[in-house]
């Protein structure tokens, strides 16, 4: 059996660790950036933000480029751990990639009144689909966060 294969991506805001954790838990916020895709429209962001509680993010998006029909992916989570402004841990699971709840962390560290880190990691498990699936999953949670930077700051134009 070979380890867990673990996701890690992080991204540094010019925002305080509060304001970065909030947007998390913030439906209309978290709307904008969670799970959000180039071609995708977010239909669904439901988030009861306690330990016990979870989220819904339903993204419909197109089955390929120019085709017209579409399928919703539903994100589910149920939160683990939720410690503002540090740490929210959460069971994930996207039933239309795979059956298996897989564990995310999200560290928040303040760099600064005004700056902060935060750092993503991602437990995919130690089966052969969470290997196949580690690059994309990489990919998708490190434009996430870029999408975040946006979120926060939306009047920035070029900021990257």
């Amino acid at each position: 059996m070979s380890p867990p294969v673990m996701v890690r991506v992080a991204h540094r805001y010019s925002a305080p660790a509060e304001r970065v954790f909030d947007a998390w838990l913030t439906p209309s916020q978290a709307s904008r950036f969670l799970f959000a895709t180039r071609t995708g429209n977010v239909m669904q962001c439901e988030i009861n933000p306690v330990v016990g509680g979870g989220f819904v993010v339903t993204d419909r998006r197109p089955l390929a480029d120019g085709d017209e029909s579409v399928f919703d992916v539903v994100h589910r989570g149920n939160y683990v751990t939720i410690e503002r402004p540090r740490l929210i841990v959460f069971d994930f699971l996207v039933a239309s990639y795979s059956d298996e709840t897989t564990r995310v962390r999200l560290d928040f560290a303040a760099q600064g009144a005004n700056a902060s880190e935060l750092t993503l990691t991602h437990e995919l498990g130690d089966h052969n689909e969470a290997q196949a699936m580690e690059d994309a999953t990489r990919k998708g949670w490190a434009q996430m966060l870029a999408n975040l930077e946006r979120e926060l700051f939306p009047k920035r134009v070029g900021f990257l």
